[in-house]
This record gives C-alpha cells, structure tokens and sequence, in this order.
C-alpha cells in the first residue's frame, strides 16, 4: 500500500488508477461524507481531462457491431429479465487505456449511425450520438442528444446499481467549461434526461457515466467510477 501524502495526491492517485482496490474503496467511502477530497477528486478530473483527448486512432474489435445491433434488437422486456451483471467499476484513466476505449467508441458511433436508414432509431433525430465503453472497451450504453437540451440514454447491457448510489450522466461541451452534468438518471434504463442550456453538441464532444453518492454528484463534478464513456459522432444522412 502507497501513503499519499495530502489530499490533493490521494485524488490525483484515485482519478490516476494508481491506488490498490483497498485504498480505492476506503476513498470512495470517505467522498460521501469528506467535501474536501470530492472537491480534489473532481479538481483532479479537470486537470487529467486532456488525456481523454488525445491518441492515435485505434482499431475496433471485429465483433464489436455485431454485439452492439443484437443488443438493439432483442426486445427490453427480455434483457430485463436476465440475471444482472455489475460491471466492475474503475477510475482508471490512464492515458493509454482511455484513448483506446475512447477511439474505440468513435469509430462504434460511425457505424451505428447506420441503423437510422432502417428505423430502429426513434424518428426525432439526434444531432449526435455517443456509444459509452466500459473500462474493459465493451459498449454499455447509447447516448443521442437531440441539442434541444435533452438527451436519450439507451443501456445495451444489464447493470445492477447499489440503492445507495445514483447514476449521473455527464458531457464536455467544451475545454473551458469543463464537465457539466446532464441529469441524474432514474435507474438502469432507458430515459430521456433535461440538461442546461448548453452550446449545440458537436461531434467528438466527450459523454461519460459515473456512480455518485445518492442523488448525485456532491461538488457538481464527476467524482465517482466511470462506468462507460465515448465521443460522438454525428449521423451520417
């Protein structure tokens, strides 16, 4: 185990992955009660941002749309009632693994905008659409955001969410403004949230989800695990 010195390291540490799972935890239960570290961990978030940004491109997986249009096609009800399975959550944004994950849904994006041909997109059409990749670069859920200040969360998998935990969506309009919430999502499902008024989304524009404490985010920033990203793309008509 690594002794982190003050609280700006320890957030550092943490948004860095650079901490063991016992050192991870025992900070994640402190965010709930400790706004001085939650206000470092997302001051921390901001700083790292950048590595996000930047990287070559890199390929997508061979089966990757195949899982993700077989995950669009079989009816909600039926997903429902599987077993849920709790992706393993992580806070590792390491540069070379994020760009991987992030590049990744980029090119995921492109190549779902071609279901809209076909109808399985709703008719309102999204300005841009961003499929979010878990840390182990495994689509988890579509985002399409209508630039009317709403957005639609579709999950691609089952996830089982702690009652003591909340779901927030988030999105990086640009450099200067920095992360802003898009609303605190109503469990693992399908919902179309209301943000701020923000400039229209572009393409490459960064979308994340993370696991807050109970009704969101303390600081107004992201402070807890990542559990899917992605930039998005516009559709191609």
């Amino acid at each position: 185990m690594t002794s982190w010195q003050t609280t700006a390291e320890r957030a550092d540490a943490y948004v860095l992955g650079l901490m063991d799972d016992d050192e991870r935890l025992r900070l994640e239960v402190e965010l709930e009660s400790d706004a001085e570290l939650a206000r470092a961990v997302g001051q921390a978030r901001d700083r790292f941002l950048e590595l996000d940004l930047a990287g070559p491109t890199s390929a997508v997986s061979p089966g990757l749309w195949t899982r993700i249009e077989h995950r669009l096609e079989v009816d909600a009800s039926q997903r429902m009632a599987g077993p849920a399975v709790r992706p393993q959550p992580t806070n590792d944004n390491r540069a070379g693994r994020w760009r991987r994950i992030a590049l990744s849904a980029i090119a995921a994006s492109l190549m779902l905008v071609a279901v809209l041909a076909y109808g399985i997109l709703q008719p309102s059409e999204p300005q841009v659409i961003a499929i979010l990749m878990n840390a182990d670069g495994e689509p988890v859920v579509m985002i399409e955001d209508f630039g009317n200040h709403t957005a639609k969360v579709t999950p691609l998998v089952d996830t089982a969410v702690p009652g003591d935990r909340s779901l927030q969506l988030w999105t990086l309009p640009t450099a200067d403004m920095g992360p802003v919430s898009l609303g605190v999502l109503d469990g693992w499902k399908t919902v179309t949230v209301s943000g701020p008024e923000l400039p229209g989304p572009q393409e490459e524009q960064l979308y994340e989800i993370t696991l807050e404490p109970l009704g969101g985010s303390p600081t107004g920033r992201p402070t807890g695990p990542i559990l899917g990203k992605g930039f998005a793309r516009a559709p191609r008509l």
